[in-house]
């Protein structure tokens, strides 16, 4: 889900009480297709026994952006202009947006 202007139809990615620039209160939350591409991307090297992982931005087709990372390939395989659909995971409580390659 994310949120878009009744008003003027533009979306905003991360949730707000008024639309940015207009001052619209009219805000509603619509369900999002779940695909995007990625607009900018880093592996973060840890130390062992930590894996390595990406941190991606990913441009929704909707045109908000959102931070992330990308599953189910190697960090380093992850390239901008990548298409990838969203999924929810979970990590103990905490649930999360994380992407794949679509």
């Amino acid at each position: 889900m994310v949120q878009r202007g009744r008003s003027s139809g533009h979306y905003h990615f991360y949730p707000r009480v008024i639309e940015p620039g207009s001052g619209a209160d009219d805000l509603e939350w619509v369900e999002a297709c779940g695909l995007g591409t990625v607009y900018s991307t880093t592996v973060v090297r840890t130390r062992p026994p930590a894996e390595p992982h990406n941190v991606v931005l990913v441009e929704l087709d909707e045109g908000p952006r959102m931070m992330s990372r990308v599953e189910g390939i190697e960090p380093a395989d992850v390239t901008i202009g990548m298409r990838v659909r969203a999924r929810i995971t979970s990590d103990d409580e905490l649930h999360f947006i994380v992407f794949n390659p679509a």
